[in-house]
């Protein structure tokens, strides 16, 4: 029997039962010759006084009564009418009535009255109604289970909705195919959440579960399930009821509500264009497809924007995933391809075409940004049955958007992090001058982050008298106003370096100006993300011709150390300045002897510090690789990198080796002179007694004699106390004199009728180069000359 005639062939008991109704038994005249307990209650009439009254003085009359001539259940025959009749106490009650033929012989009562309560009737009979629209007429599946989860009856959506199948007997995960419960965190079957609702009696509400029916073998559909016990009227389980909606069009709604959710949560997460391919993946497949492929065009991959127009040919693969393409590489330049029709076309096209061993159906995607195309996102299926439809076109637009500004995006970074990188590079020295009193060795890396790169630098600087000034320092700060700055602050030290100022005067004048200059931008940079912050930085000063080494730090980390004798490691105690640029604090030196071919290491804090990185454990490591002394400094420069920054780093980091070198004691003649002009011509020959002594020609000879014999008299006119001359050979001649004065002298050009005046013009035109450098004592005027091939 189907679910619409067992719903018409119950036999629901109402009100005008005549097992509970009102009854009274009248005659063939209308005379009442019986009357039921339940009338007495009903109409407030005892049997005395309602027996033998005709029925008509009950009712009153009203114009408009209307009569229901649908049949009573259970009774033949039976008419229903609707009739108003007198209480006992006066008042009018609404009453429905129906009558049936008890005999057809005049002796004999002729009929039975029944009567109810109207309103109470009308209230039944609307839940009669309610209940065989529920099994005829609801969109709502709903299935009666017995308790061994056996089904009993189903409404006529579920017989419809299920293709006329008979259920009856089967479990409820036996009524459709590939049956999955959705909802984590509760029952796994339906089966289980039945049994769980007859053991507790507590209702399960909008269980989603996920199958195949009947009627559509093919394709998956889903139903929000609600189980409630049935029970009779003394408490025994009869079973349980369960109602189902299928939501599968809202749940495919909110599943790509939920990708998009996805999307926005991971897409964007790096400025790395594979990143962003690899995230538009995870997010796409397996849910919107079974595959992708990212085709970018091949100048986005550089930071260029594409060129209106661009075809298929310039296309490189990105991305083809889940399975990541190990390199990018050019994607077929096949003009009639999917992804070319889809650059011409500037919107997504549809490929249903089924191909030999490929997907049954693809969807391209352009990714654009302000209308230019910067590639391609091609979606794929080929395990989900579904192909793409014009219904897919909005999510795929919507990813395909979302990706294309988080391209965009890389590109710009891109394009800003190589501009940025290519002018710290180019601010950065690329060759470091060949020194006899060190042997460096340096490395560099800027950072990977979205930050861009940062300001780091490090610097050899030769200095008067074969000193060497050793330079690292750190912008705080990246992008390209980082790279500026330091560009700036590099020459600004370096031109600090020539004055032969000791490390914290230097450290001092280049606070001055950081400070200067961060009070004339305060306008501009407030509120500015790149505004330089502060600078880092140490400066050293070796000496090459006594082994002494000063100092002075303005928040950059300790140097590291390692004696040649013993192969001890250690840090100098350098006393810690300020970060340079917070103005107005004093910077303080030390200084200490290094022996010959000492190992000594300079660097910023990007290469034993970031984020998820222990300090303390990166110096050690890094002391660990500086035990090992001896090997070649490019050596070990290049397993600090490898061991301390294998991957990716969020900072830029400098790293400046030095292994220190002294001059040997013939390569240095000194003279100790009295202050007195008589001593010009001593120092004189001198002079040139060493020059002959170290072999060099008679031209560089008689050179140093007119320098010798200019600097000696000067320092002897104007100042007063005793003056030394040195001579030193390296790769240039250089002559020194120093004396106590205080008193830098001037170059000028003498006037035709001068008497003097000539004498340190004629040594600036004879020589390299020559200036002057302040010491404890006075000062010291120098000047180099070439040495002869």
């Amino acid at each position: 029997m189907s679910a619409v005639h067992a719903a018409e062939g119950a036999d629901f008991r109402g009100p005008l039962d005549v097992t509970k109704a009102a009854t009274a038994v009248l005659d063939a005249d209308g005379t009442v010759v019986g009357w039921g307990p339940a009338a007495q209650v009903l109409l407030g009439y005892p049997p005395e006084e309602a027996v033998g009254r005709p029925i008509g003085a009950l009712i009153v009359e009203r114009p408009g009564e209307y009569s229901m001539a649908s049949p009573v259940p259970g009774a033949a025959q039976a008419r229903r009418k609707v009739v108003h009749m007198r209480h006992r106490d006066g008042r009018i009650v609404r009453v429905a009535t129906a009558t049936l033929p008890l005999s057809h012989t005049g002796a004999a009562p002729a009929r039975l009255l029944i009567v109810a309560d109207a309103d109470e009737t009308e209230r039944w009979e609307a839940l009669q109604s309610m209940l065989r629209g529920l099994a005829t007429q609801s969109p709502v599946d709903l299935a009666i289970y017995d308790t061994d989860q056996r089904v009993v009856w189903t409404n006529h959506a579920l017989y419809r909705e299920m293709g006329a199948f008979r259920f009856d007997g089967l479990g409820p995960d036996e009524m459709v195919t590939q049956g999955q419960v959705l909802d984590e965190g509760g029952p796994t079957t339906l089966a289980e959440a039945m049994r769980q609702v007859i053991a507790t009696g507590e209702p399960i509400i909008g269980l989603h579960f996920r199958g195949r029916p009947p009627i559509d073998p093919d394709h998956d559909h889903v139903w929000s399930c609600s189980y409630y016990r049935l029970q009779d009227a003394d408490g025994r389980v009869l079973g349980v009821c369960e109602e189902a909606v299928d939501i599968t069009d809202r749940y495919l709604a909110q599943q790509r509500l939920d990708l998009l959710v996805r999307a926005g949560e991971r897409l964007g997460t790096s400025l790395d264009m594979r990143r962003t391919a690899q995230e538009l993946s995870s997010v796409a497949v397996p849910r919107f497809a079974d595959g992708l492929t990212v085709d970018l065009v091949d100048v986005v991959l550089e930071g260029e924007q594409p060129a209106p127009g661009t075809g298929a040919a310039r296309l490189v693969r990105l991305w083809q995933g889940p399975a990541p393409e190990t390199a990018p590489r050019p994607a077929a330049p096949d003009p009639d391809s999917l992804q070319a029709r889809c650059l011409t076309a500037g919107h997504a096209v549809l490929d249903a075409s089924t191909r030999a061993g490929g997907p049954h159906s693809r969807l391209a995607v352009p990714l654009l940004t302000g209308g230019t195309p910067l590639g391609v996102i091609t979606f794929t299926r080929d395990r989900n049955p579904d192909a793409f439809d014009s219904a897919d076109l909005p999510l795929a637009d919507e990813l395909a958007a979302r990706a294309a500004v988080c391209v965009d995006n890389a590109r710009r970074y891109t394009r800003e992090h190589a501009a940025a990188l290519t002018l710290q590079r180019s601010l950065l020295p690329r060759h470091l001058p060949r020194l006899s009193g060190v042997d460096v060795a340096h490395r560099y890396l800027p950072a990977d982050s979205s930050a861009g790169v940062g300001g780091d630098w490090y610097d050899v600087i030769a200095l008067s008298g074969t000193r060497v000034g050793l330079v690292v320092g750190d912008v705080v700060g990246h992008g390209v106003r980082a790279a500026a700055t330091m560009g700036r602050l590099r020459t600004s030290v370096r031109a600090l370096a020539r004055l032969d100022l000791p490390p914290d005067e230097l450290l001092t004048r280049l606070d001055e100006l950081i400070t200067q200059d961060a009070h004339e931008q305060s306008a501009v940079e407030a509120g500015d993300d790149d505004a330089t912050l502060g600078v880092t930085c140490l400066y050293a000063v070796y000496d090459p011709v006594t082994g002494r080494c000063s100092m002075a730090r303005a928040g950059n980390p300790l140097p590291v150390l390692v004696d040649p004798l013993t192969g001890e490691v250690s840090s100098p105690d350098i006393p810690a300045g300020p970060p340079l640029g917070l103005g107005g604090l004093p910077f303080e030196s030390a200084e200490f002897t290094l022996p010959d071919h000492s190992l000594l290491a300079l660097f910023t804090d990007g290469l034993v510090q970031g984020r998820g990185r222990d300090r303390d454990a990166e110096l050690d490591a890094l002391h660990g690789i500086l035990a090992d002394h001896r090997r070649p400094l490019d050596d070990l420069s290049d397993d600090i990198v490898s061991t301390l920054l294998p991957g990716r780093v969020d900072d830029d980091a400098a790293l400046l080796l030095v292994r220190t070198r002294t001059l040997d004691s013939d390569e240095v003649a000194a003279w100790d002179l009295p202050d007195d002009p008589e001593v010009v011509g001593r120092a004189r020959d001198l002079a040139t007694g060493q020059v002959d002594a170290w072999g060099l020609d008679g031209e560089l000879s008689f050179t140093t004699e007119l320098v010798v014999s200019e600097l000696v008299t000067n320092a002897i006119r104007y100042t007063s106390g005793p003056v030394q001359l040195r001579l030193i050979r390296d790769r240039t001649l250089i002559c020194e004199v120093s004396d106590t004065g205080h008193t830098s002298p001037n170059l000028r050009r003498a006037g035709s009728d001068d008497e003097g005046g000539r004498g340190l013009f004629l040594v600036a035109q004879m020589t390299q180069q020559w200036g002057t450098r302040y010491t404890p004592t006075g000062k010291t005027i120098w000047a180099e000359q070439a040495l002869p091939p």
